[in-house]
């Protein structure tokens, strides 16, 4: 997971069925999962684009992490050059550390933060030489394509991850539920930031890509998830969905309808 500074190089499902949930995004995303054979702690599966590269990670909750108000939900991990000097960062901005810089052996260091609406994602320094497939611009099915932040304060928002991840202020739209603001990463934007009202919390979202979104949507009816909104057009001609897996955690599609 070595890439450049402000790139996405991961991402995590925390979900209360492991199985279930490999199941479910088997069959709606296209990613196969496999344990990975960690020793230590709780298991960690990997999952797989149909590509065969492997493009995120999935943890089941403990009754602690669900004490402490851990629920199911899609993380991203965005890789920075020193770990520990932009958790610092985070807090200076107006951030959260929730759990502080701390090593996996043999795959690099990491914390778990949140943005000043207390939005949470990781940032990460891996160990590896070879770059991430995580993420991809292009229409590969099973990566993720877009990320997309609700937040009630668009400019803040930008400002902090700017400091944090060394993203730029991309192109904004006027949307009927108003503007649009995209943000990019070495000159490609990846993502966009939306206010989308008081009935959302600030949290980030994350857009697979699919080969066929009205098909991933009866797919994800069919496997006991819940379709939240879509299909739905957006401009150049791609569709989205947004959803609920059957443990509630948040995930979106993008592609050919």
């Amino acid at each position: 997971m070595s890439d450049n500074h402000g790139d996405y190089i991961w991402y995590e499902l925390l979900t209360d069925d492991a199985q279930g949930a490999a199941e479910f995004y088997a069959d709606v995303v296209g990613l196969s999962a496999k344990e990975s054979g960690m020793s230590e702690g709780p298991t960690y599966w990997l999952l797989s684009a149909p590509d065969g590269s492997e493009v995120a990670g999935m943890m089941e909750l403990d009754d602690d992490m669900k004490a402490g108000g851990a629920r199911p939900v899609w993380l991203g991990y965005v890789g920075v050059d020193d770990v520990d000097a932009s958790a610092k960062k985070v807090e200076a901005k107006g951030g959260a550390v929730h759990v502080g810089p701390r090593d996996i052996p043999g795959v690099g260091r990491f914390a778990m933060v949140a943005d000043p609406h207390g939005a949470p994602f990781y940032i990460m320094r891996g160990d590896s030489d070879e770059g991430s497939h995580a993420y991809s611009a292009e229409n590969k099915k099973g990566h993720v394509g877009w990320h997309e932040l609700g937040t009630p304060d668009i400019d803040k928002s930008l400002s902090f991850y700017e400091a944090v991840a060394g993203w730029s202020k991309g192109e904004r739209m006027d949307m009927p539920d108003g503007p649009y603001q995209m943000f990019d990463q070495a000159g490609r934007s990846i993502g966009g930031m939306m206010d989308p009202g008081e009935s959302f919390p600030p949290v980030w979202n994350y857009y697979w890509w699919s080969d066929g979104v009205e098909a991933a949507v009866e797919r994800t009816k069919k496997a006991g998830g819940e379709v939240m909104f879509g299909p739905h057009e957006i401009p150049g001609g791609d569709v989205i969905m947004f959803g609920m897996d059957p443990q509630k955690a948040v995930f979106c599609v993008v592609g050919p309808r």
